[in-house]
């Protein structure tokens, strides 16, 4: 991710479809990803040039807890194609063979059942709900899915 992404990503984050599961996403909180690295780093996702989704991960450097988290986003018109899937296993791809981690987590939200299907179909298991875990744009707290992925257990 770039400052050249920023906008593009802010309209992504304003999709409606988008919004709904990524709630407090704006301008700032980006821009704070290429300044801060406690932010964790944001990739863009693009076919053929253009900007069709955002990945993002986040290391634990301690070593008795190291691991890597993932998040993940497409633009709706994008869904459905395997697209997701692919830029989840590639990113967990890099974060075990490259930067050495063995175990990594995602945490959709519950209701969220295409996220939790693509996450199934990389290899990550379901570890437990977080109840009230994340606000919505409603204010409401939602359960979120705990799911992780041993390095061995990569699928594709």
């Amino acid at each position: 991710m770039t400052a050249a992404d920023i906008q593009p990503l802010v309209a992504l984050f304003s999709v409606p479809e988008v919004a709904t599961w990524w709630p407090g996403e704006n301008e700032p909180r980006l821009t704070a990803r290429l300044e801060d690295a406690d932010e964790g780093v944001g990739l863009v996702i693009e076919v053929d040039g253009t900007l069709m989704g955002f990945i993002q991960y986040f290391e634990e450097d301690d070593p008795e807890y190291r691991h890597a988290s993932i998040d993940v986003v497409l633009h709706p018109d994008w869904c459905n194609r395997g697209l997701g899937t692919d830029a989840v296993r590639t990113l967990a791809r890099h974060l075990f063979d490259d930067l050495g981690h063995h175990r990594l987590t995602i945490d959709p939200t519950v209701s969220n059942a295409r996220a939790i299907a693509s996450y199934r179909k990389v290899g990550f298991r379901d570890v437990g709900v977080m109840r009230r875990y994340e606000r919505a744009n409603d204010g409401t707290w939602r359960d979120s899915l705990l799911m992780d992925l041993l390095a061995e257990e990569l699928l594709g």
